[in-house]
């Protein structure tokens, strides 16, 4: 009985240690010489592949500065590995350890805020409607009896059920497994509107076979804060991410990183996606927090 006992006491304590290690990124990336960046294949120009492995955009480079301090904190240079995630493993796959900071398009909200943890808040989002120009839909009224495609792990369409001007619009929701898959709901006809954040919707559009036939309208569904994502309870990296965001701040960097994906043209096409910086942007630099999507709401 005594043994059983010492196996469970060794077990936990081992569990124990691997846990603690797991919530300590900065041990964790030390002891394994590298560190994983979660990325997205089709988040607008936040984070988005240019094909063969290679990774770019606002929330990429962001995360890319926060890494060159990570080095700098550890004392040697990491390899830095690229995950593509999706809307659905994001978390989960922060979670576990298996992704160190993930470089997405995420939502910052109470729910995800018990799983994981968030950093200063880099894009304020507004979240749209995208349709076929020739559509004739302006406004969520006009979605009555239509498809609407959202991405699977999303909060889109709920934030669309939810908006008051959506009161007795009967709509039918398709999924896409992620946002380029949304998109070409949108573009098969498969679906006659796509729900999702605005840079979103405007990259997908920037990039397609013919931009001109797709458009942005109707009524803003939301404002939310989108963040770059980390383990819960990790004090020493959340400081370190907060710390070289608000340094990228102070200087005048993020904004110059800010114009660099949304105003100026960006690869692989150099289209611009011609969205300078909103007021909710250079508020959220201005004063620098993690909030979430339901402090904005109380406004």
């Amino acid at each position: 009985m005594k043994k059983q006992l010492f196996a469970l006491a060794l077990a936990t304590l081992v569990a124990g240690g691997v846990q603690a290690q797991a919530n300590d990124t900065i041990a964790k990336v030390k002891a394994s010489g590298s560190v994983t960046m979660g990325v997205r294949d089709s988040s607008g120009a936040l984070s988005y592949t240019l094909g063969d492995g290679k990774y770019v955009g606002y929330h990429v480079e962001i995360c890319q500065r926060i890494l060159d301090n990570l080095e700098k904190a550890v004392g040697k240079k990491l390899e830095i590995k690229y995950l593509p995630v999706t809307s659905q493993n994001r978390l989960p796959l922060v979670q576990n350890g298996t992704v160190d900071i993930e470089c997405g398009s995420t939502t910052n909200n109470l729910a995800r805020q018990k799983d994981v943890a968030f950093a200063f808040t880099t894009y304020v989002e507004e979240v749209r409607i995208a349709v076929r120009a020739n559509s004739g839909i302006t406004a969520i009224g006009q979605l009555n009896g239509k498809n609407v495609a959202t991405t699977t792990g999303t909060t889109s369409v709920q934030l669309l059920r939810k908006n008051e001007r959506a009161t007795g619009v009967d709509f039918k929701e398709v999924f896409g497994k992620d946002h380029a898959d949304s998109f070409l709901l949108l573009e098969s006809g498969r679906a006659d509107a796509f729900v999702m954040d605005g840079q979103i919707l405007a990259g997908n559009i920037a990039n397609s076979k013919s931009p001109a036939d797709f458009k942005i309208v109707g009524e803003v569904l939301s404002v939310e804060p989108i963040a770059i994502m980390l383990r819960k309870d990790d004090a020493a990296f959340k400081k370190l991410a907060d710390d070289t965001i608000g340094a990228l701040a102070k200087s005048g960097e993020l904004a110059k990183l800010y114009d660099k994906w949304f105003v100026q043209p960006i690869p692989p096409k150099n289209i611009r996606m011609s969205m300078p910086a909103s007021d909710a942007n250079k508020a959220a630099w201005a004063n620098l927090n993690d909030k979430p999507v339901e402090e904005y709401a109380k406004k």
